[in-house]
């Protein structure tokens, strides 16, 4: 009995450390365009057009989706929504917000400056901004990134590839306006 006792607690203990080690803060890079990007030192041009162009084609799978234009730019802000390429299954518009930038691991994998991709596996995403909280970039799960473009940490969980959205949502869940009406921050679009 002591002996399962002890490594109950032992596996515990190991599952923390390894939860607290998975949890460092990752560098990452983040601009609003390739232009952004290429002007960034040490950035090369083709990884920052190629990054972007990945982010685009994620921004279709991971940008939260909506029935309505109305709530979507309830949650983005007025003209901030466009029509997804995806329809609903009666065939009605789906609407997303824009993409606002982009955010790449580049710099632990040292692909965006011109060298060969290394220790990151993650792909660049899509970046949003909340129509209440202008000044801040997000993910795709409604993560807060940064309020700043280039080079910064985040962490790891924020880095993490955001969910597919496969269903609409009809009312607000983005940003802080939400969250203090749930009382506690929701995510969206699952």
């Amino acid at each position: 009995m002591k002996r399962s006792k002890s490594l109950k607690l032992f596996l515990m203990g190991a599952t923390a450390l390894t939860l607290v080690a998975c949890d460092e803060p990752q560098e990452v890079a983040i601009f609003e365009t390739t232009e952004q990007c290429a002007s960034q030192v040490g950035f090369d041009k083709d990884a920052c057009e190629s990054n972007f162009k990945t982010a685009q084609v994620e921004h279709i799978r991971v940008a939260p989706k909506y029935a309505s234009a109305a709530d979507c730019e309830v949650d983005f802000g007025a003209a901030q929504c466009e029509v997804a390429p995806q329809t609903t299954s009666n065939g009605g518009s789906v609407f997303m917000p824009m993409m606002m930038g982009y955010m790449m691991g580049s710099m632990i994998s040292n692909s965006a400056r011109g060298g060969s991709a290394g220790g990151s596996s993650m792909k660049s995403q899509p970046l949003y901004r909340s129509a209440d909280d202008r000044k801040s970039f997000r993910t795709g799960d409604n993560h807060k990134v940064s309020g700043k473009t280039g080079v910064t940490k985040v962490a790891s969980n924020v880095a993490r590839a955001p969910s597919t959205k496969t269903s609409t949502i009809r009312r607000g869940g983005f940003g802080a306006a939400a969250a203090k009406t749930a009382g506690r921050s929701r995510s969206y679009g699952g």
